[in-house]
């Protein structure tokens, strides 16, 4: 084992080094036609030609990791669910950007449960069931990116629910003093710091560059998936079609949200008072029985009772 454990370094160190010699290498050949077209289209496609832009390692890395990423996403199932996740998180990155960082952090586990096993052999303490240890490592760092992005999504979902009674009533006042809807949003999304209002300033810009307003707030409530979000924007839709007044919805959809609010806040009281229920069976009450019990035993053992 102390061999191979020699040879693992020795290996690493050599293909590391390699890797480092190609990488400085030039690469020969003429340059692609989307690179040799991009300064002509840049207008087009895109302002700062990210998608035509010759990446540093070199064509073969960049088509490896594009290929990698490719069948990563393919491996872990659709994009539809990944992309609205990364829409509710605000990561201003796209599903296959993701699976590669993702592949990454993986391999990045992959190395540190190599090194350790490496360390562990060396050190003399080395058994068979340490051969598992990378790829436990490698597992455990990919669902650990994965629960990270499932964290920050549910927590900025808590942050649109928070503010959507706020924001819905300011919408319903800035109604009733007789500005339009699409007035309204604009002054709420220019005068709001919060999540909600940076979502309806997307909606804001996607109406002034020409898409229907309904169209933009169901895509918006389409791409949080929030109930209450979801349902005061059904509301509003079915009110911008039929010409009902929205003041009063909006007013109705705000006293909604602060009930569903409240219910949430109750339930969520109901669970931290269960979740107190554990340090008191556990630790509270055993140590109490302990004192209450020990002086007893000890005194029958010492005859005195």
């Amino acid at each position: 084992m102390g061999d191979v454990a020699y040879a693992v370094v020795l290996g690493t160190a050599l293909g590391v080094g390699a890797c480092l010699l190609i990488s400085l290498a030039p690469r020969w050949g003429a340059p692609s036609l989307a690179r040799r077209i991009a300064p002509y289209i840049r207008d087009v496609t895109d302002p700062r030609g990210l998608d035509v832009a010759a990446p540093r390692g070199g064509s073969s890395a960049f088509a490896w990791s594009k290929f990698a990423q490719r069948r990563l996403a393919r491996l872990a199932g659709g994009d539809a669910v990944l992309a609205r996740r990364l829409h509710q998180a605000a990561w201003t990155i796209d599903p296959a950007r993701f699976r590669g960082r993702q592949l990454a952090v993986a391999i990045a586990g992959l190395a540190v449960g190599g090194g350790v096993v490496v360390v562990l052999v060396l050190a003399g303490r080395g058994s068979a069931v340490l051969g598992l240890l990378p790829t436990v490592a490698a597992m455990a760092a990919a669902l650990a990116y994965d629960a990270w992005l499932t964290r920050a999504a549910r927590a900025r979902a808590a942050r649109i629910e928070e503010e959507l009674p706020t924001v819905l009533e300011f919408l319903a006042l800035c109604l009733s003093a007789g500005e339009g809807i699409l007035d309204s949003l604009r002054r709420v999304s220019d005068v709001g710091a919060g999540e909600l209002t940076a979502e309806l300033r997307g909606v804001v810009v996607a109406v002034g560059t020409g898409s229907p307003l309904s169209e933009s707030l169901t895509r918006l409530a389409a791409g949080l998936e929030i109930p209450a979000l979801t349902r005061a924007v059904d509301q509003l839709v079915a009110a911008i079609e039929r010409g009902a007044p929205l003041a009063h919805v909006l007013q109705a959809q705000a006293i909604d949200a602060r009930e569903d609010a409240k219910r949430t806040l109750i339930e969520r009281a109901g669970r931290k008072e269960i979740y107190m229920l554990f340090p008191l069976v556990f630790l509270i009450l055993p140590l109490s029985v302990l004192f209450a019990v020990f002086p007893g035993i000890f005194m029958l053992r010492l005859g005195l009772g």
